[in-house]
């Protein structure tokens, strides 16, 4: 096992599986042949062919859309297609500052292979050698990546936050953490990939934020997705993400990013141009 595994276990997928799923003839997001199929239920809804699965252009906006497009997942929920719906809207559309073309429930966007966001805070304390980051485990019950190895804050960007408003909010629920601290969080880049998960495609953009941390801060949750945080020296953090796939999969990707931002990965160690490179698509 080494690091670069990690990375390519995010670029699993197979093109020739997938068709585009368009809106207005804009390439939004990949459909399987076999869910193409069973949006033919919804003759009215979807236009199938062998080159694309697209939204019916009549449709004449993102309220239409949006509500046209829920109810026929509420139809394919029903028959138990849309595992672990979580009642939380996210944008759909080609360009994360472009205006949505439509909203549609999270648990629905890897199976139309969407481009979806979300942030991911590394907060740690010290530096150099003495750099320690907060780990967090993920709670037994969770829908995705049950048991794994978290940072101290993350989130998938729903509609109608901003990015930073969206750190402050998970950084509360995740944390405990005071939105005075939380604004200190600086947005430090992202990572991004295309990867057939269990739940569908995963096509999605990570933004990092790193926030230095004081040693009086102690992180405690308060949703439950957490069972609970620890310190790591950040050498026991390479060392387990090189030597396990403890930490979930999309995780793993932005400490990478954070270990050679901060130094711990040299440029004349082998393999660290595919690293980098394989960071981003």
């Amino acid at each position: 096992m080494s690091l670069l595994d990690r990375i390519r276990t995010c670029q699993i997928w197979d093109r020739a599986r997938y068709r585009p799923f368009r809106i207005v003839g804009q390439d939004v997001g990949w459909v399987t042949g076999e869910f193409a199929e069973r949006l033919r239920e919804f003759p009215k809804l979807f236009r199938i062919s062998e080159a694309a699965v697209d939204l019916d252009p009549g449709l004449a906006g993102f309220e239409e859309r949006s509500k046209a497009v829920a109810d026929a997942l509420l139809a394919l929920k029903a028959e138990g297609l849309v595992p672990g719906w979580r009642n939380e809207p996210y944008p759909v559309g080609t360009d994360f500052y472009a205006p949505p073309l439509m909203q549609m429930e999270r648990a629905a966007v890897p199976l139309f292979g969407l481009r979806a966001y979300g942030v991911h805070v590394n907060g740690f304390v010290g530096s150099g050698e003495g750099l320690q980051l907060w780990v967090g485990k993920r709670a037994a019950n969770k829908q995705t990546a049950p048991g794994k190895l978290d940072h101290l804050v993350a989130g998938g960007q729903p509609m109608g936050l901003s990015l930073m408003e969206n750190v402050i909010k998970e950084s509360a629920e995740e944390a405990g953490m005071a939105e005075a601290l939380a604004r200190r969080a600086r947005p430090v880049g992202f990572v991004s990939y295309i990867t057939e998960r269990s739940e569908g495609l995963r096509n999605d953009i990570c933004f990092a934020f790193d926030i230095a941390l004081p040693d009086s801060f102690v992180p405690h949750n308060t949703d439950g997705e957490i069972e609970y945080f620890s310190l790591w020296p950040i050498a026991e953090v390479q060392k387990r993400m090189a030597e396990t796939e403890d930490f979930k999969f999309n995780v793993a990707l932005v400490n990478i990013d954070f270990l050679i931002r901060h130094g711990h990965l040299s440029p004349d160690e082998p393999g660290y141009v595919d690293l980098v490179e394989g960071l981003r698509l």
